[in-house]
C-alpha cells in the first residue's frame, strides 16, 4: 500500500499547494497522507478542504534540541487541532526563533559580496529558498551545490553562511504536541548524528538514546525513509519493534526543491496499520 506521512508544501519549502499534493496522492491511490510543514500549519486549512477521499493528516515538522551528542532531531507531529492555541503560540517562538537566523544568514551573504534576496512562501524562509535563488542567481550550479557550498555547518569556511537557531527542549515538544492531541514520531533518525553520513548509524548508541526518549514522550520512529539503504529500513524498523515504538514511513517530498524525491512510500499493510490506528484511519 502507499502512504507518505512526511511531505512539505508551500507553506514551507515545497513547491506544490497543500491541495495539488492533495490532487497527487488521490491519483496515486494512498492509503495516507500527512503534510508536515516546517514549524507551521498554515497550508492545514487547504490540505483538509481539499475535494478528495484519501484520508489526510494534519501534522508539523520541528527541529529540537537533539541531545548530548547528537546533532539533529526533526520531529514530525502528526494528527494535530492546528488551531490549538498552546501549539501556535509555541509554533510563533519557534518562528521568531528562524527569522532571527535568518538575519543572520543574510548578514554573512552581504559579507560575502552576495546581496541575496530570497521569496518566502508565507511566513517561513527556509534554506532552500535561499539555495534556489542562488541557482537561478548563478552563485551555485543546482540546489545540492548551493547548500555544499554556503548553507551547511560544515560548508567551506570561506564561504560558509550556515548558522544555528533556535530548538525547543524535547520535553516541551512533546507535552505540546500531545496536547494538542498530535503523536511525536523522530523522522529521518540516520540523520541524528553528523557523522552517521559517512560511517554509518551506530543502531546501539540510536536505540539507547530511543528507549530513554520514549519514557520521555517519543511515540514513533520514521523507519522508512525515502534517502535510507534497504539495511538502514530494516535496523530502525527492528529498533522501533523492541521498543515498542509507531512505526512511520515518510518521503520527505519538496517538489522542485529536492527533484530527485518522489512523493510516497510502498509499505506492507502490517508494518503500518499500527500508526494508522493511533491516528484514527481505517483501512479499507
Amino acid at each position: 500500500m502507499k502512504v507518505d506521512f512526511h511531505v512539505h508544501s508551500t507553506a514551507s519549502d515545497g513547491t506544490f499547494a497543500p491541495s495539488e499534493l492533495v490532487e497527487q496522492a488521490e491519483r496515486g491511490a494512498f492509503a495516507a497522507f500527512a503534510l508536515t510543514d516546517h514549524d507551521n500549519c498554515d497550508g492545514v486549512a487547504e490540505f483538509l478542504a481539499a475535494e478528495a477521499s484519501v484520508p489526510r493528516i494534519a501534522g508539523v515538522e520541528l527541529s529540537i534540541d537533539p541531545g548530548e551528542g547528537f546533532d539533529r532531531f526533526h520531529l514530525l507531529a502528526l494528527g494535530v487541532d492546528s488551531l490549538n492555541a498552546e501549539l501556535r503560540a509555541f509554533l510563533r517562538r519557534i518562528l521568531e526563533g528562524r527569522n532571527g537566523r535568518n538575519e543572520r544568514i543574510f548578514a554573512n551573504f552581504h559579507r560575502l559580496g552576495i546581496d541575496i534576496k530570497p521569496e518566502p512562501h508565507g511566513e517561513v524562509l527556509a534554506r532552500p529558498h535561499f539555495a534556489r535563488w542562488l541557482v537561478e542567481n548563478g552563485y551555485a550550479a543546482d540546489i545540492p551545490s548551493a547548500f555544499e557550498k554556503y548553507l551547511l555547518s560544515d560548508s567551506p569556511e570561506e564561504t560558509r553562511c550556515y548558522e544555528e537557531r533556535y530548538h525547543p527542549s524535547q520535553e516541551e515538544t512533546f507535552r505540546i504536541v500531545h496536547a494538542a492531541g498530535g503523536i511525536c514520531l523522530m523522522a529521518h533518525p540516520k540523520y541524528w548524528r553528523r557523522e552517521w553520513k559517512r560511517s554509518g548509524c551506530d543502531y546501539a548508541a540510536a536505540e539507547r538514546e530511543l528507549a530513554r526518549l520514549k519514557e520521555a514522550g517519543l511515540d514513533g520512529l520514521e523507519c522508512h525513509y525515502q534517502a535510507n539503504q534497504p539495511e538502514e529500513n530494516m535496523e530502525f524498523t527492528r529498533i522501533a519493534a523492541r521498543l515498542g515504538l509507531l512505526k512511520s514511513a515518510g518521503s520527505d517530498f519538496h517538489g522542485a526543491n529536492k527533484p530527485t524525491i518522489p512523493l510516497g512510500m510502498e509499505v506492507e499493510e502490517s508494518f503500518i496499520a499500527p500508526l494508522m490506528e493511533a491516528l484514527g484511519i481505517s483501512r479499507a
